[in-house]
């Protein structure tokens, strides 16, 4: 039998509160909590609204993030030795980090394979966890993106907000390919903008160097790699084939049920 009236939970719903009278309901119909206070069960529902708030908030930075492996976890990595730069103290830092205030960027780099995109997700996880905003975006559909709304003044401006205040910005396969000349105006833009206030991610194959020869405005090129390559942490994954490794082990699944 319900606890609250239908003209009860419309006094929740004006006061902004039917998710704590919802875990109170629970709490209330519950004989084990018969012998426990009122007050005491009124804080037990507030602190489970709020848990079901935080988790909701989460599961939608997460959703928002946009990420290619949206499951992968920081405590799941694979730390072997021949992983080059990775290490689990390392990790724990950046799983706790504060995205928000951070202004170091980070760089990753490795063969194709390394596991950049994967390690770049586990950290955008935990920041999503931790209630920071996070954009993942491949490097060729970001540029696609920004020329496209180029001449639709309101678009721009808000795809453009959006990478500038997001708390981390991921950028993979940077600069892989060429990038349209207004597309280096846009990302010059957001670089500057972002510049010692919030951290950009940076995925590549490849370092500054290369970088600067992938943008034909020479200005623009030293400005954007200074701004990414100088205020930077960097982590350099070794010479193992993680997609490879990853492809066989599914693959030995496979036939396991063959």
């Amino acid at each position: 039998m319900p606890i609250f009236t239908s003209e009860d939970h419309e006094k929740f719903k004006a006061l902004r509160i039917t998710k704590v009278a919802a875990a109170l309901e629970v709490l209330l119909a519950d004989e084990s909590n018969e012998q426990v206070l009122p007050e005491t069960l009124f804080r037990q529902a507030v602190d489970d609204a709020l848990e079901s708030r935080r988790s909701a908030r989460i599961e939608r930075l997460i959703s928002q993030a946009c990420l290619p492996f949206a499951d992968a976890s920081i405590a799941e990595l694979d730390y072997r030795q021949d992983r080059g730069g990775l290490n689990a103290v390392q990790m724990s830092r950046y799983a706790k980090n504060d995205w928000g205030r951070e202004q170091m960027n980070v760089v990753i780099t490795g063969m194709s394979g390394a596991g950049k995109t994967h390690l770049a997700c586990a950290i955008a996880v935990s920041a999503c966890h931790n209630e920071h905003s996070v954009r993942y975006w491949r490097m060729d559909n970001l540029g696609l993106a920004l020329v496209s709304v180029h001449d639709d003044h309101i678009a721009h401006r808000n795809l453009l907000d959006q990478l500038k205040d997001v708390d981390l910005l991921i950028l993979d396969d940077f600069l892989t390919i060429g990038i349209d000349a207004r597309a280096t105006n846009d990302l010059f833009t957001v670089l500057a903008d972002r510049d010692r206030r919030l951290p950009t991610m940076v995925l590549s194959q490849t370092g500054p160097e290369y970088w600067v020869q992938m943008i034909h405005d020479r200005v623009a090129a030293d400005s954007i790699v200074n701004r990414l390559a100088n205020n930077s942490r960097h982590i350099k994954l070794g010479t193992v084939d993680m997609r490879r490794e990853e492809n066989m082990r599914k693959r030995r699944a496979e036939d396991h049920w063959n």
